[in-house]
């Protein structure tokens, strides 16, 4: 199946610090590109891989479910593990819960967690019909493109594939159980004014998150996709800064 151009995976080879980046849900490493750029550019190595049935067509998504999507996350983190000292995982919405899931299954080896506007509850009344929904609709109206920036797009599908969909709420439950495992720092970057993810995601991650290695960072001037939008380069520059303070080695080689 072809590539749409521009949601290509990037990968750069660095210095003894992998930081592994995950898109979100019905989007693609295009979401994610300047911001992988940009912790490159400090001398981190990079791996930012493109989810199994996003970039292509949404038919070709609604065959694959979330467990293909962590498949491909925990393979590429796997690789880096083995190239780098230590390993930081960041994402955007669905990518900030499959985060959380490495952060969950691999404790220490994931030496740190960076979330913009992270899902990990059905709080959206259409994806908590999606298990129903899937017996009768293919797909429904895509969420992509939640960017306040003028002129910035996301390379996104248009529609939502309901099966895909219907598999969420299984990964949101495992992660909600889980999360007393997170003991890694977990800095989260969130948008009040998100019209995609509700803000009962961050208040659930401060409910159950109180060992004193959480961080929330809001954004005042972007909505769900940050990353695009106008504090991009908060989010850029906050989670370089982030991971410097908690990497036990210098991010380039000498």
């Amino acid at each position: 199946m072809p590539v749409l151009p521009g949601a290509e995976p990037y990968h750069r080879e660095g210095g003894p610090v992998g930081v592994l980046l995950c898109h979100g849900f019905t989007g693609t490493p295009q979401s994610l590109r300047p911001w992988a750029e940009h912790l490159a550019a400090a001398g981190l190595t990079v791996a930012l891989p493109r989810l199994p049935g996003h970039g292509t067509t949404w038919q070709e998504m609604s065959r694959t479910r979330w467990e293909d999507w962590y498949a491909e996350l925990d393979k590429t983190f796997a690789d880096l593990l083995g190239r780098c000292a230590e390993v930081f995982v960041c994402g955007l919405s669905l990518g900030g819960c499959l985060a959380l899931r490495l952060a969950e299954v691999h404790g220490p080896a994931v030496r740190g967690v960076v979330a913009v506007n992270p899902s990990i509850t059905s709080d959206v009344p259409l994806l908590r019909l999606a298990p129903l929904l899937k017996l009768v609709l293919p797909s429904v109206p895509g969420v992509a493109g939640d960017i306040k920036r003028p002129g910035v797009t996301e390379l996104a599908y248009s529609r939502t594939p309901v099966r895909a969909a219907a598999t969420l709420p299984r990964l949101w439950s495992l992660v909600q159980a889980r999360l007393n495992l997170v003991t890694q720092p977990l800095l989260v970057y969130h948008s009040p004014q998100d019209h995609v993810v509700k803000p009962t995601s961050v208040r659930i991650l401060r409910e159950r998150l109180t060992g004193g290695n959480l961080s929330v960072v809001e954004l005042a001037d972007s909505y769900h996709v940050a990353t695009l939008d106008n504090d991009a380069g908060e989010i850029f520059a906050g989670s370089l800064e982030f991971i410097r303070t908690h990497a036990s080695v210098p991010l380039q080689r000498d």
